[in-house]
């Protein structure tokens, strides 16, 4: 008779554990679906980033030299030049999602390659602009960087306040006019602002690597170079850099409406290894030594965790791992 009890009284745990089994298995089964079903990347006429572009660095307020390097060693890692050695997955197989953007565009007018270089690194320690900055600043400290052939890249330390941050924007990117002519005409040039969300905002900027600050709640993963801010800002680095080249100047591949459009890798939002769903970033790699999550290799030895790209071959989004 105990026992007849003790198995009622469990019926109804175990219809909860079964239902949550299921929840799990449809959330992961809608993530999928989501994914397969993604909207196409549409072209719309306007120019890629091409060429031999320079990326220089402006890092403006206080980081360390070791954080300056990460970044550093990101930016060098796109290249897919044989001599720079990268055990795969590498940031350079990643790029080549980007690559393909190109072949399509190609098919509709002339679009050269895009080849990226880091350029300059340009030191602001001094906060010449104060610690609190609008749109117009950045675009200010983005001019301080080459304008032509070049794509300048604005790093806010973790102590400054941008307009916007943490609240809509974990960086952000644009274009701006380049002062006087060239042959009669005026151009512009491409520009990047990320934020150091270390002290901010980390459970927004700097997931899987904090504990995030809304929906399912996970344990954070380990950074891969130690440094939850830095690691952090090359995931929205990455994510950018990808939405820069494929749309630099409003008018080139991305989904929905103008000025409130997901991009090659803001289409894929949380997406960074298979398996990924709401609140889990996928099947990611670990480092043994250190128990930090990553999904490509760097140049000098570095492992970082790039975000999920659009292809624009498959309409799918593409991880590493």
């Amino acid at each position: 008779m105990a026992s007849f009890y003790a198995s009622k009284a469990a019926l109804p745990t175990l219809f909860l554990a079964l239902c949550l089994l299921q929840m799990a298995s449809a959330t992961r089964r809608l993530a999928e679906l989501v994914q397969n079903q993604s909207p196409p990347m549409l072209y719309h006429n306007g120019p890629l980033l091409s060429g031999k572009i320079s990326v220089n660095l402006i890092w403006y307020g206080g980081f360390k030299p070791s954080q300056r390097t990460i970044v550093s060693d990101f930016v060098a890692s796109l290249s897919s030049d044989s001599s720079v050695s990268q055990a795969p997955p590498s940031v350079s197989q990643w790029w080549k999602t980007v690559d393909k953007y190109y072949h399509l565009s190609s098919s509709k007018k002339q679009t050269p390659s895009l080849t990226l270089s880091l350029g300059r690194q340009v030191l602001d320690e001094g906060y010449s602009l104060g610690k609190s900055l609008n749109s117009k600043h950045l675009v200010e400290l983005a001019s301080r960087g080459e304008q032509r052939n070049a794509v300048n890249i604005v790093l806010t330390a973790s102590d400054v306040v941008v307009e916007g941050f943490c609240m809509s924007r974990c960086g952000s990117h644009g274009s701006a006019v380049v002062p006087g002519k060239v042959n009669g005409r005026r151009s512009k040039f491409a520009y990047i602002w990320v934020g150091n969300s270390e002290t901010q905002c980390p459970g927004q900027c700097a997931w899987p690597f904090h504990q995030p600050l809304y929906g399912p709640q996970s344990p954070p993963l380990v950074a891969p170079n130690g440094d939850v801010g830095i690691d952090g800002m090359v995931i929205n680095l990455a994510g950018l850099l990808a939405g820069t080249a494929t749309n630099p100047f409003s008018n080139g591949y991305y989904q929905g409406e103008a000025g409130a459009s997901l991009e090659a890798a803001s289409a894929c939002t949380g997406i960074y290894a298979n398996g990924a769903y709401p609140g889990y970033a996928g099947n990611l790699l670990v480092d043994e030594a250190t128990g930090a999550s990553y999904n490509a290799h760097g140049v000098n030895g570095r492992k970082y965790l790039v975000p999920a790209l659009y292809d624009p071959s498959t309409s799918s989004c593409s991880t590493m791992v």
